[in-house]
């Protein structure tokens, strides 16, 4: 009975969380951000052939650009509409990238298979972290390389969950921005790993409209927003508005119908033990 008990509040959370993230378009979103995935890319170093896997894929941002460049890519993602997705891309451009629905937390694979192991501001929404280092690592081959690109708590994607946590109740999970926290990542993988090394970047949100539009493209696509307004009454939802509208323009570095913003995140790059 207690078994039970402990199993079905970790269910029906993962099941919002998958709702959650299969709402909005995040195909349409994520093509935004893919000059920031590939610097990351770069920085990697994988020479063509090794084995890839990206956690918490989405449509293939990051996976598509390592198969193009000659890696052997597995992708993996809680929603299934994105898996999807992804494979429609790879299909339409002749990739070799294989997709398929998986659980951060609880990765399909065998020990040790991958070269790689990636994760782009994927693996740092599952909602128990440990479980996350415990899979990220297990799958890595010795001397595999594990990085992450996570948001970091005090850059602007931090502060925007934050604005958005205030007209919300928490999700019962640790804040994912705690991943971009060097403190908490070294706590989180401790010894499996050496060579843990850290660099704090941005990805650059670049719209060619103004920071109340921004807001409603978030709304529209983006899911976490997505399912934040929908969560709210018509008064709450024109208070989270205007909340966000005020954030984006505070940060814009663009003067007119145009909105740029940095979004800090934390590269975490390591090495298996």
């Amino acid at each position: 009975m207690n078994a039970t008990a402990s199993i079905l509040p970790i269910n029906d959370l993962k099941a919002r969380l998958k709702n959650i993230w299969m709402a909005g378009d995040y195909d349409y979103f994520s093509r935004s951000m893919e000059p920031g995935a590939r610097e990351f890319f770069s920085r990697l170093n994988v020479p063509q052939g090794a084995h890839l896997l990206d956690v918490g894929c989405g449509s293939g941002q990051l996976a598509l650009i390592a198969s193009r460049a000659g890696a052997k890519v597995i992708g993996v993602d809680i929603a299934s509409n994105w898996i999807e997705r992804a494979r429609g891309r790879a299909e339409a451009e002749g990739l070799d990238a294989y997709f398929q629905e998986g659980d951060a937390e609880a990765l399909p694979f065998v020990d040790g298979k991958f070269d790689y192991v990636v994760s782009v501001v994927g693996a740092m929404f599952a909602p128990r972290p440990e479980l996350v280092a415990t899979e990220l690592v297990r799958v890595c081959r010795p001397g595999g390389t594990i990085a992450m690109v996570n948001w970091t708590p005090e850059g602007f994607i931090g502060q925007m969950f934050k604005t958005i946590a205030k007209h919300i109740a928490p999700a019962g999970m640790p804040s994912p921005v705690l991943w971009g926290d060097e403190t908490t990542v070294r706590e989180r993988f401790g010894q499996r790993i050496t060579g843990l090394r850290f660099a704090r970047h941005h990805y650059i949100f670049d719209m060619p409209f103004p920071p109340s539009e921004v807001v409603e493209f978030f709304r529209s696509y983006y899911g976490p927003a997505n399912r934040a307004f929908a969560s709210l009454d018509v008064d709450q939802r024109i208070k989270l508005k205007s909340d966000l509208e005020s954030l984006w323009s505070a940060h814009n570095r663009a003067k007119g119908d145009w909105t740029h913003v940095h979004a800090e995140y934390l590269e975490v790059i390591a090495t298996r033990a």
